[in-house]
């Protein structure tokens, strides 16, 4: 797949819903949480539920958030039209458990993709395939807890054709209703064979309506790229992939988790993805008034600031060296490698297997100094090779360094 997505490298996710009035994780609570969620909560299924009847985010701004998300350096974006929880941030004509029978009314779908397109930013969004509250799916009730895998309710074979009539619907109207969608982030495809789901004739609608969409892999199946969550694989999976993580371990607003990554530890992330040649997808969760928590406004802000100083160093990159020449990640843009200095170096830093001769301006890159930088060379290569391979060490002194992340630019003449 050659796509913009290839290399996109930094995208903003968006989880919110109705349950965010109430600081709940989406959908999971009403089915009584789940592990890899530790700081989830557990509340009855009508209780969820009843948040729908009091939404109404009059402090959500689209526009505003799609700005901060320009200014940070983001690429694209992912909001969820519709969680597990099955209500749909969309007007749709398929469901009354939707935005448009909310105090708030107004089209959030509408408006964040007319709001991001408008910044220059590529449009994602999410779609559970399970629905917990679709009578046909069917809809989980208290008696079906605790939830336990492999062990969900079934319905029966008419109402699961009326079921996916619904959620081919849905999707027609998602892609038919909003311009250029450029990619779906499905989820949820564990409750269900591909054969239920109609995989093949989901995806070829999709393809017939919007034939440039790109698709996560989570239609079970099928998919353009690997989504690993909440953590970097230790080597590149085959292919393109992208990395989704949330700022404290929730996705939807949760104010009672208090386990923030830092700012450096965020830019480390990025900066680790992008070496492998990856996307990070970082989570923000809008609160019950549409307002984005402060603590997630200073991370991107601070992130974004940093960006403006490397942003060169991100986007738009391949992949650089091999582990072994370079004691942290790198990327590669023409003939310029980026080292990515994530520890504090002693003194200096070294590249190794490089064609020292090739050596042009080393500098870091948010500065116009240029580094010191010793050659050291075999002897026999020194002697009997024009062209030798050799090792770069290159000087850092203080003045040099950046608080968060140090990116040095080292550029080859050909």
């Amino acid at each position: 797949m050659e796509s913009w997505f290839n290399k996109a490298r930094f995208g903003m996710f968006i989880h919110w819903g109705p349950c965010s009035q109430r600081g709940l994780e989406l959908s999971w609570p009403l089915v009584g949480g789940v592990g890899a969620l530790p700081d989830g909560q557990s509340v009855t299924v009508d209780e969820y539920h009843s948040t729908a009847r009091t939404f109404n985010p009059t402090k959500w701004d689209a526009r505003a958030l799609a700005r901060m998300a320009k200014r940070t350096g983001m690429q694209y974006a992912v909001l969820t039209s519709k969680h597990h929880d099955g209500f749909s941030m969309f007007h749709t004509k398929h469901s009354d458990y939707s935005i448009e029978y909310s105090p708030f009314k107004r089209d959030i779908v509408r408006e964040y993709t007319d709001a991001f397109r408008a910044e220059g930013l590529k449009v994602g969004l999410y779609y559970s395939l399970i629905d917990w509250h679709h009578p046909d799916y069917p809809a989980f009730l208290e008696s079906d807890k605790p939830y336990k895998w492999g062990n969900w309710r079934r319905s029966t074979p008419e109402q699961w054709d009326r079921f996916i009539n619904f959620m081919f619907a849905q999707m027609r109207e998602l892609l038919t209703n909003y311009g250029k969608i450029d990619l779906l982030w499905f989820d949820g495809g564990w409750e269900r064979t591909p054969e239920e789901w109609k995989s093949r004739e989901f995806v070829e609608m999709i393809r017939s309506l919007q034939p440039e969409v790109v698709i996560n892999d989570r239609i079970p199946g099928y998919g353009d790229y690997q989504t690993p969550e909440q953590a970097v694989p230790p080597r590149p999976p085959e292919g393109p992939w992208e990395t989704c993580l949330t700022i404290n371990n929730s996705w939807g607003y949760n104010p009672s988790d208090k386990d923030l990554k830092s700012i450096r530890s965020l830019i480390h992330t990025l900066c680790e993805v992008a070496g492998k040649g990856g996307n990070l997808l970082l989570n923000v969760s809008p609160m019950g008034d549409g307002a984005i928590p402060p603590e997630h406004v200073e991370r991107l802000e601070a992130i974004g600031n940093w960006m403006d100083r490397n942003n060169e160093a991100i986007v738009g990159t391949d992949p650089g060296l091999e582990p072994w020449q370079f004691y942290g990640p790198s990327t590669r843009r023409g003939n310029r490698v980026y080292l990515h200095v994530l520890m504090k170096p002693y003194e200096s830093v070294s590249v190794r297997g490089v064609k020292v001769r090739h050596v042009g301006d080393v500098r870091p890159l948010a500065s116009t100094i240029s580094l010191k930088v010793r050659k050291r060379i075999a002897a026999a290569d020194m002697l009997f090779n024009h062209d030798p391979i050799g090792e770069l060490v290159i000087a850092t002194p203080d003045s040099a360094l950046d608080s968060l992340a140090t990116i040095i630019a080292v550029d080859f003449q050909r």
